[in-house]
Formats: structure tokens, C-alpha cells, sequence
């Protein structure tokens, strides 16, 4: 199937509204958004009264807002799910996200779906079912390959949105029931425990201990920093950043980070273009490895590979920084090349292997004094640098300007003059100005100075190209009026900005209900309400079980399917060692013991457990605190 290139767009999180636009200050195209119910992470909602502020912030850059609407959803909450999604599009939101598919078997408003990672889009036929079911976009499972998106790409022609940036979850996401089994509370309905992130024990089939107390369902954080030319190449038109529980400080660096990767690209390749209006200009330079991280991978994207897990630490340990040469009474000395800051955060591993962190209270080039100096801090201990107070000071001021490029032309008319403002976009807007034409005596300082006071954009979102004058001579007009002038042809543009915003159309789905790619469906296809089951019966189904959420699951099932494989990472893969079998193994933590099994064929990982005796899916409406 031939793919038109969609225009590439940066894809930001939005923790609130505020954060939302400086998002799109810092150069997003379109940003995601909690509403204030059923987005797939809790505390992080938002009112529809704040989510219409972002929209009309978003609309005057063609920048889009797209509200995550994307847990599994009971029988008794469709309904509120529905006005719900109405009183988002009435408040302008572009797109929703969506996980539960009885959605589609209710009165939506014509508003484009886009499908959540969490609906496993990871193979060519499962895409394009979702094309022909009427999603305009699909997020891709964080899993795949440059490889096998080219595949995808080349058999549907959806807009397909991969994340570039963030936290990985170690499962496929809508494929992990842990969390529900242990605590009660569903990944897929918003409240993950993230139980990847905590220390295990991991033992043979023999019994024999292969490593203790390490972070082994704990990946590193994406960074595709390096792949994004070939992603654009293999089909990607949306570069998501993960975030929306992410601090402001994140949000700024890391989009301004990738808008500059992606201008690059569009720049030397004539293929792509850019999806929104405007260009960002910084009082910082952006740097991802400054930002809370677990270290980085490009994951899967380049196939398999060694060292993707952050096993040793679930935390941010920072860039190394140097090693202690002296520790003395309330301070020590680094042997280090960079510069220290009052405030800095630092820290090392102790003799255990865990992360230590101190504060400093005055930096003295390398001698710094902390607020306490930990026992455990030795002479010869290499140093990591998780807070540089200098780089995150800078990002607490305004630290972005996002102007959109303006032709202005003033220009004699029969009874006066009139200014005609056109934007990159080539949306046009003039205002005439009335004026009996008094000659001006001094022709030369009345030309600069009508250049000047029209080309005079500074607290706005534009940015003037020289002023282009059509007059027949020299004129005199007051200041006042020439500023009154530009004043109302502004906001003239700038409403017409906002009217020129056209919301992206709901795709139609194919004329017949096209067959989904399998006649049968287990608890893995979270089938929550009858309207999913409807959903899927209209599609061939013909067997479908109830979502884990259900409590019907009984006995040992997988509560996690994952691409990362433990074998693989301690060098006991049977592809890659002969006489190697794929046996069992387990997971240990405290009383808790989880079983691995290998499904060596689809080069996959399979987490094996049950739920724990008492636990009930929490029943509360999934509305933020």
C-alpha cells in the first residue's frame, strides 16, 4: 500500500493546561491530555473548563489537543464516558485516545479516535483493523522494530504514533495484569503499582540463585534521539513524548529537545514537513541527559539488544560526574571537570548497590559541603549529578518564545491607507485606517518611522518580516494611530487564526465490518462491558472472554507478556547458547514468587502468577483525586 508522508508531529505530554502550553511554546504540535475522568493515569485529570484553555492556546499555532479517554470502562460508566467525550469536543479538543472499543458501539461526537498503546497495536493485521474500524491514528507498541514498522506502514496508510521519549513499561501495554492481581488496582483502568519497579531475586529451574536483589523488570528509559530520520523513513508521523505525571522542568527541556531534532530532518528532507505553525526560540540549550532518567535505550527499534534493563536502580542517578578525592569534616573534594552549583543534587552507590543521594548546601569549586555527608560515601566512590540546580533555575523563568512568521504591507488606499498582515499559513487580514493624507516633512525619518512603529510585534505570538511599504510619497501619521493600527490588525489575524483551525475529521469506517484477526479472545483483549463484547461479535469473534478485571481469571496466568527477556540478559538464551534449554524460571520478592516461562518462538517472556486471595478490582469511579 503506497503512504503519502503525513507531516511530522511532536507529540507532547500535559500534565495540566499550564503545562500543556508550555509545551507548545517549547514547540509540540499537539499535546495529550488527561480529562477529568477514564485517562489511563491516575491523578493526572484535568476540568473541561481547563482543557478548552489549552485547545484555544493550541489552535492559534494549528498546534492539536488530544485528551486520553483510554481505560476499560464498566457497563454503568459508558454513559458518562459518552457526554463526557461531547463535552470535550464542544470545548475543542481534537482527538480522543482510546483503549476500550464498546466506545465505538455508542453515540460519539464526530471527533477523530486514535487508538491507546494500550490496545497491543504491535503487527500489521491488528493495525489495519483499526484503520477499518475508523481510528485516524494508532500508537504503536513501544516494542517494535524500525523493521517491523515498515511492515505495518507498508499495509495501512493510518497515521501512526510512536513513543520517542520516557519511561518504559516492561510489558506490552494493555498486557499486563500484575498490578490488578497484587494490589486491585488495574493498569488498565489507571492505577498501575508499577510492581516492575521493585527489587527481585532470580532463580533457576534447579534452584540456583542467578542474581539477588536487583531491579530485573525495570527497563531504562527511551531515548530514540538517534533514530528519528528512520523512524520518519519507516512510516512514523507522531513522535510521542511519555509524561503526563512528568514535572515542568521535563516537559520544557525534552520538547525542545526533540523539536530541534525534528526541524533538522525536516529541513534536509523535502519529504517531510511540519505539522503546526510557529518557531521556538529558547534561553536554554536542551539537554535530555539533565532530566530525571534511568539511563537510556533506544529499546527495540534496532532489534534486540544487550543492556536495556535498569536493574541496578529504578531511580535517576544523573551523568557521572567525577570521583571523591578527600573527604574531611563537613565536606570532600571531587576530582571532576565540571562546575559545581549551590543547590546541585549528587549521588553514588553504596557497598549494597543502592543509590545514596546528598544535597549541597555550598559548592566551592570541587569542594562541596552537603547538608550531611552519608556514612557510606568512601574516598575513590564515583559520583553521579541527578540535580543540576543552574540548568533546572533556568527552566523555571520563561524559557520559550514560539512566534509565527508575518508579512505586514501598508498600503495607500482611495481615502486613506490600510495594513494587510499575512502569516505563514497565508491567512490574510487588513485594516484600513481613514486618513486625509497630510504630507510628510520629512520624508525620510516618516518612512523608518511607520516601518518601525508597523513592524513592532513584540508581545505578540508574531514576528514581522520588514515592513513593505506601497505609498506614493511620504506621509505623516501619528504614532497613536499607526500603534491602534497594528493593535486591531493583530487580533484581526489572531481571530482568524483561531477560525482557520480546521479539527481534523472522524474517519469513516470501512462500509462492512471487517473481521478481526482472531475468532477468539481471552482475558488479554480486556473486554470490560457488553458493548466491547458487541464490538466484537459484529467483527467474527466468536468467543470472547471476560477482562481480568472481571475476577473470572482462576489459577496461574500470565499477569505479563514482555519483549524483555531475562534468559537473554544473563546470557542463558537457547538461541544464543546450543545446549541451553528454555526452562522455567522465578522471580522472588519477599513472599512473592513469580514464575517465568519462555516462548522461545515468538522471542517472548511470560510472567506467570495468580491473584492474591482477597483482592477485588477497586469499584470507585476512575476520577482523579
Amino acid at each position: 500500500m503506497t503512504r503519502i508522508h503525513h507531516p511530522l508531529e511532536l507529540l507532547a505530554p500535559a500534565k495540566n493546561a499550564d503545562f500543556g502550553i508550555e509545551a507548545i511554546k517549547h514547540g509540540a504540535d499537539a499535546v495529550y491530555i488527561g480529562g477529568p475522568s477514564f485517562g489511563a493515569r491516575y491523578g493526572a485529570g484535568n476540568s473541561v473548563e481547563d482543557i478548552a484553555r489549552l485547545a484555544a492556546f493550541a489552535h492559534r499555532y494549528h498546534a492539536k489537543v488530544f485528551v486520553a479517554l483510554n481505560t476499560i470502562l464498566r457497563d454503568d460508566e459508558l454513559e458518562d464516558s459518552r457526554q463526557l467525550a461531547w463535552q470535550l469536543y464542544d470545548a475543542g479538543a481534537d482527538a480522543l485516545i482510546i483503549q476500550d472499543m464498546g466506545l465505538l458501539e455508542i453515540d460519539m461526537p464526530p471527533i477523530q479516535l486514535h487508538a491507546s498503546t494500550q490496545t497491543d497495536n504491535r503487527n500489521p493485521d491488528k493495525v489495519k483493523f483499526l484503520e477499518d474500524a475508523g481510528f485516524s491514528q494508532v500508537v504503536l507498541a513501544r516494542e517494535l522494530s524500525l523493521n517491523e514498522i515498515i511492515k505495518i506502514s507498508s499495509q495501512s496508510s493510518v497515521a501512526l504514533e510512536y513513543f520517542v521519549h520516557g519511561a518504559l513499561c516492561v510489558a506490552y501495554s494493555g498486557q499486563c495484569f500484575i498490578s490488578h492481581a497484587h494490589t486491585g488496582r488495574s493498569a488498565n483502568r489507571g492505577e498501575c503499582s508499577q510492581a516492575c519497579r521493585l527489587p527481585y531475586t532470580l532463580i533457576d529451574d534447579k534452584g540456583k540463585t542467578i542474581t539477588e536483589n536487583q531491579h530485573l523488570l525495570s527497563m531504562k528509559d527511551n531515548n530514540q534521539s538517534e533514530n528519528i530520520l528512520a523512524l520518519a523513513k519507516a512510516g512514523v508521523s507522531s513522535f510521542k513524548i511519555e509524561g503526563r505525571l512528568k514535572d515542568l522542568s521535563y516537559v520544557k527541556n525534552i520538547t525542545a529537545h526533540y523539536r530541534t531534532l525534528l526541524d533538522e530532518v525536516i529541513a534536509s528532507n523535502p519529504e517531510f514537513s511540519r505539522a503546526s505553525s510557529g518557531r521556538s526560540t529558547y534561553t536554554f540549550e536542551p539537554q535530555p541527559d539533565k532530566t530525571y532518567n534511568r539511563g537510556y535505550t533506544d529499546y527495540f527499534a534496532n532489534d534486540r539488544q544487550d543492556d536495556i534493563g535498569a536493574f541496578d536502580s529504578p531511580s535517576f542517578v544523573g551523568e557521572p560526574i567525577g570521583e571523591v578525592a578527600e573527604i574531611g569534616d563537613g565536606y570532600f573534594t571531587v576530582n571532576s571537570a565540571i562546575d559545581f552549583n549551590n543547590g546541585d543534587g549528587v549521588c553514588f552507590y553504596d557497598g549494597h548497590g543502592e543509590v545514596v543521594g546528598m544535597r549541597i548546601n555550598r559548592a566551592d569549586g570541587k569542594t562541596l559541603f552537603p547538608v550531611e555527608i552519608p556514612a557510606e560515601l568512601t574516598e575513590g566512590a564515583t559520583l553521579f549529578r541527578n540535580r543540576d540546580q543552574e540548568f533546572e533555575r533556568s527552566l523555571e523563568k520563561e524559557s520559550a518564545e514560539r512566534r509565527i512568521s508575518i508579512q505586514p504591507v501598508f498600503s495607500e488606499t482611495a481615502d486613506g491607507f490600510a495594513l494587510t498582515l499575512t502569516d505563514e499559513d497565508q491567512i490574510s487580514v487588513t485594516v484600513d485606517l481613514p486618513d486625509s493624507k497630510e504630507m510628510a516633512k520629512n520624508a525620510e525619518r516618516a518612512l523608518s518611522g511607520l516601518s518601525e512603529q508597523l513592524g513592532k510585534f513584540g508581545n505578540t505570538m508574531f514576528a514581522a518580516q520588514p515592513v513593505e511599504l506601497k505609498l506614493s510619497q511620504a506621509f505623516f501619521l501619528p504614532t497613536s494611530a499607526i500603534n491602534a493600527l497594528r493593535r486591531e490588525a493583530t487580533e484581526k489575524l489572531e481571530t482568524a487564526r483561531l477560525a482557520a483551525h480546521a479539527r481534523p475529521p472522524r474517519a469513516t469506517p470501512a462500509a462492512q465490518p471487517t473481521p478481526y484477526p482472531q475468532e477468539e479472545l481471552t482475558y488479554l483483549g480486556n473486554v470490560f462491558n457488553a458493548k466491547a463484547r458487541q464490538f466484537y461479535e459484529k467483527h467474527g469473534v466468536k468467543l470472547i472472554a471476560e477482562a481480568y478485571e472481571a475476577n473470572q481469571e482462576k489459577g496461574m496466568v500470565s499477569l505479563m507478556i514482555t519483549r524483555h527477556c531475562l534468559r537473554y540478559s544473563f546470557n542463558l538464551c537457547p538461541k544464543e547458547v546450543k545446549h541451553l534449554k528454555s526452562d522455567p524460571m522465578t522471580l522472588v520478592n519477599g513472599n512473592e514468587k513469580l514464575i517465568l516461562k519462555f516462548d522461545c518462538k515468538a522471542c517472548e517472556m511470560h510472567v506467570i502468577g495468580k491473584m492474591k486471595k482477597g483482592v477485588k478490582l477497586n469499584l470507585g469511579s476512575i476520577r482523579p483525586a
